[in-house]
């Protein structure tokens, strides 16, 4: 039996289907089942001539807040069989992290055309399939960024995605403070093919479903096939190892005293209070706000 909390419909009729992200008290984070969910879902819709788009969205009028950090760490498990609660090796996060973005490598070159409809929150993870997406409708009032940073390191993510659809300067501001901003502040940039009010995504996304659902299979295929070459090319160079390596690398840091850790202060005090410990050390107040 599939994870429920990913969701798959399809109209073959019309050449779409639609995937959803159904984990709306936990803001739609995803889990490794979950990802396992949307990878078989997508592996089928693959073989499925019938469809030539795919849209991906989430459930509660939120995309996705990316990974689940209430189990960080937990995605590698203990490599020792025996249950126990120790650091993973560097061994084991090569491995278990090069199978994980093998996920975002396949949903880049995906034989579909992916439309996504992103509102409320695009966060880590959730951000880039957001960025990865071949169309992309967004809220203006969606939450963008890559939070986890600020407690894994800036080498988090699919770095070559980030510097090629946000720009060098964005990215490295992203990465560098884990600042979280409105999608309003990037419309003018491009980033996405269109920033919108909140009550027009759905229906902007089904449109750009429709109109390439117009198009001939074969020829999206060629396309993306084409567009994934070019990216590779001009883009992407490296990406498929550097992607994993500097996760893997990054995500074994050592805190000094003064630092933020996340995963003791989650052992102590819960997720919850973490997040809040966590905001209240990146609070830097600008100058000539009074709060000095």
């Amino acid at each position: 039996m599939g994870d429920a909390r990913v969701s798959m419909t399809r109209d073959a009729d019309g050449g779409i289907a639609r995937l959803t992200i159904d984990n709306v008290e936990r803001r739609n984070c995803y889990d490794p089942a979950m990802r396992a969910q949307m990878t078989e879902h997508l592996d089928e819709l693959a073989m499925d001539d019938a469809i030539k788009v795919v849209v991906l969205r989430g459930e509660g009028g939120v995309f996705s807040t990316g990974a689940d950090m209430n189990n960080a760490y937990a995605w590698y498990g203990s490599g020792d069989g025996d249950g126990s609660r120790r650091r993973p090796s560097q061994r084991r996060r090569l491995t278990v992290d090069r199978k994980t973005f093998g996920f975002y490598h396949e949903l880049m070159g995906y034989p579909k055309v992916t439309v996504a409809e992103v509102r409320g929150y695009a966060l880590g993870g959730g951000l880039e399939l957001a960025l990865m997406a071949d169309l992309a409708v967004v809220a203006r009032d969606t939450v963008i960024g890559t939070p986890a940073t600020r407690f894994l390191g800036p080498a988090l993510g699919s770095l070559h995605l980030f510097f090629h659809r946000l720009g060098p300067v964005l990215a490295r501001r992203l990465l560098l403070t884990g600042d979280t901003i409105p999608a309003s502040a990037v419309e003018h940039l491009g980033v996405f093919t269109e920033v919108v009010d909140d009550a027009a995504v759905e229906a902007r996304a089904s449109w750009w479903a429709q109109k390439v659902s117009r198009m001939p299979a074969d020829g999206i295929v060629m396309a993306k096939e084409a567009f994934r070459l070019v990216e590779q090319l001009q883009a992407y160079q490296g990406e498929e190892v550097a992607s994993y390596l500097f996760h893997a690398f990054g995500t074994n840091l050592q805190f000094d005293a003064d630092e933020f850790n996340f995963v003791k202060a989650r052992a102590e005090h819960g997720t919850k209070r973490a997040f809040e410990l966590r905001d209240a050390h990146f609070d830097v107040p600008e100058p000539g706000t009074g709060r000095e």
